[in-house]
């Protein structure tokens, strides 16, 4: 494999780019199979979590499959579309400003009913929370259902405050974030491993608080949570 060896540690978006690179020049073919990602992580000399990032990277730009196991396989070699962009990104771009206030009122409401969930959560609703982390976890890699148990999560914990005004703000605020980011979400966050497993992380952490039934831990713990989505998509956006 004809590739650079990276001399300090370098974001994977410049070890996704020369794998690009390869498929693009017709070194990597349609059909090929993609060395293992141990075998590319020592190539490059940087851990297995940047090399999985990379992957994940070119998989969104539609050059490759991650097949189940982990196996990669090239699908295209059609340079991606340039400046292509979502009309809704556009718009987010262009009226920043309510994006910013949309973010922050998710903020204020999800502290407050992780900590409300904390102390009127039932046991059904811990149940239901507790079945999420699993299915989270099975999830890593995996966008569309990494997306969709988050929400879920979220969901659950706003109904488990027992609040029906609660849940109706969660319902308005998040529903107008989800209509015009869910792709870009998506393809940042859910298809980029690593990102999803500190998503889990975190999401499990809250959760834990939340059984406990400490409901100061439980709204730190949102917090911080809240604050890596947010540096997440101002990122991209």
């Amino acid at each position: 494999m004809e590739i650079t060896r990276l001399s300090k540690r370098n974001h994977y978006e410049e070890i996704a780019e020369q794998l690009k690179r390869l498929i693009l020049d017709g070194k990597w073919k349609v059909g090929d199979k993609l060395p293992s990602t141990k075998e590319m992580s020592e190539q490059f000399g940087v851990g297995r979590s940047t090399t999985r990032e990379a992957l994940s990277a070119l998989k969104a730009m539609g050059y490759i499959e991650i097949r189940q196991g982990g196996g990669c396989r090239v699908i295209s070699a059609a340079p991606a579309p340039a400046q292509v962009e979502l009309p809704e990104l556009q718009a987010l771009r262009m009226n920043r400003e309510t994006l910013l206030e949309l973010l922050e009122a998710r903020h204020a409401l999800e502290v407050a009913n992780a900590s409300i969930a904390a102390e009127k959560a039932t046991e059904d609703d811990l149940a239901v929370l507790r079945g999420l982390m699993k299915e989270m976890e099975a999830a890593i890699g995996d966008d569309l259902e990494g997306e969709r148990t988050d929400l879920l999560f979220h969901l659950t914990l706003a109904k488990a405050t027992r609040n029906s005004i609660m849940l109706r703000l969660f319902e308005s605020i998040v529903g107008q974030l989800e209509t015009v980011i869910r792709d870009i979400r998506r393809v940042e966050i859910y298809a980029n491993r690593s990102v999803a497993e500190r998503l889990y992380r975190e999401h499990l952490a809250i959760f834990d608080a939340v059984s406990a039934r400490d409901a100061a831990q439980s709204g730190e713990r949102m917090k911080a949570h809240l604050a890596h989505v947010v540096d997440d998509l101002m990122r991209v956006l």
